[in-house]
């Protein structure tokens, strides 16, 4: 692929993400055009498309020039509006942005997330001993689907019942099974997700406990409680980054480890520790694709001026590989450092949830580690269809015992 080749892929389409290699895309463009046009397809205005890692983090950190309140992904920015626009802390800035940010933060103290992380190693290790007593399984409905949802639900005190519906919910948001599926069943399960939290917001107001959910229609910044869709907005955003990210992380690592027996073996003998591989996981299955901004005024980034109102897109995936920063990118390496990847973003909007992620990754490759001798995966996955989120809503596993 040449530079001239360039104006053929459409980033914009989740077809794109099946079809092209994209270790080549990328690297191209790393290279012969880091800010890079994607062109107007129909009625879908263009937009730029950041592919190195230091234009990524200087675009992240103008968050004065570069906003997020016209959206953060490009499904919302190219329809030109975030109907969360202000009221959802990922398309919310400045001094709101703070202030909701830190309400939330009260609720993620370091003592109550560490027994929550004591509670995803045991989940975790329950659900491995169940898949490998049963020999073959799918790693992505029988396990990885079941870590973060039970753990942000936790913090939420959402009800047990009432989980796996939200998963099903949170697969049809950001990311499709196939193309099969329409962007109307998309918006009809992001509105469950949002009238689910209404009914349970309201719930909370009568009845508060500790969780986050509680703080969130119970909390007050400067004297005011917040308005009931900020609630609402926020507690969809919390279950929709906690259980995406962390269920493409996991899943990717198991077949990670299965194509590098070599690194398998490292993380097995004690010679890579779990902390340093839980970071080249992340950056090795990067899930949340790309994050997005629109300019505000004119901005000059990578030697290309951005125009006031074009939206611009920063791609983690590329990021994550870029030669300038990692040393031999596109080798899965656990014992990685250092290790600066933007798996979660960068900069004022850097993810709330990154501790839990990591913990969910880690409580993963810990039980692996402890419980399983041997990966196998008998057949091909099948890839999500999308544009944002990169991962497998299906992957066959069979997990060989440790010998007692």
């Amino acid at each position: 692929m040449t530079a001239a080749d360039l104006a053929t892929p459409d980033l914009a389409d989740p077809q794109t993400f099946l079809d092209v290699d994209l270790t080549e895309l990328w690297r191209t463009l790393r290279a012969e055009r880091p800010v890079h046009w994607n062109e107007p397809r129909g009625d879908q205005p263009g937009f730029w498309v950041v592919s190195r890692y230091a234009d990524c983090v200087s675009a992240y950190k103008d968050n004065k020039r570069l906003t997020s309140e016209r959206g953060n992904v490009l499904t919302t920015l190219l329809q030109g509006n975030d109907s969360a626009s202000g009221k959802m802390l990922a398309v919310t800035d400045g001094a709101r942005h703070r202030a909701v940010r830190n309400l939330m933060l009260k609720s993620f103290s370091p003592r109550l997330l560490e027994a929550v992380a004591e509670q995803v190693r045991k989940r975790t290790r329950a659900l491995l001993e169940a898949v490998i007593a049963r020999g073959e399984c799918d790693f992505a409905t029988d396990v990885a689907d079941h870590i973060p949802i039970n753990t942000i639900g936790d913090l939420m005190d959402v009800p047990t019942a009432d989980r796996a519906r939200l998963v099903d919910w949170n697969n049809r948001t950001l990311s499709r099974v196939s193309s099969e599926d329409s962007q109307m069943d998309e918006w009809l399960a992001r509105n469950e997700i949002l009238l689910y939290f209404s009914d349970l917001a309201e719930q909370r107001r009568r009845n508060p406990g500790d969780d986050v959910l509680s703080a969130l229609a119970n909390g007050l910044i400067d004297g005011a409680p917040l308005a009931e869709d900020e609630v609402v907005f926020n507690s969809y955003s919390l279950i929709l980054g906690a259980d995406e990210s962390s269920r493409m992380s996991s899943i990717g690592a198991i077949l990670a480890l299965a194509q590098h027996p070599e690194q398998w073996r490292r993380l097995k003998s004690g010679e890579v520790g779990v902390d340093t591989a839980t970071e080249e996981v992340l950056r090795w299955t990067t899930p949340a694709m790309h994050f997005g901004r629109r300019a505000v005024e004119d901005v000059e980034l990578g030697g290309r001026t951005i125009r006031a109102d074009d939206v611009v897109t920063m791609w983690n995936s590329s990021a994550n590989f870029d030669e300038e920063v990692f040393p031999d990118p596109t080798r899965f390496d656990l014992a990685r450092t250092p290790n600066r990847h933007i798996a979660f973003g960068f900069g004022p909007h850097f993810c709330l949830g990154a501790f839990l992620g990591r913990a969910h990754v880690g409580a993963v490759l810990e039980g692996l580690r402890d419980l399983v001798s041997e990966i196998r995966v008998p057949g091909p996955g099948t890839r999500l269809y999308s544009n944002f989120v990169y991962g497998y809503s299906s992957l066959p596993v069979r997990l060989v015992p440790e010998r007692a």
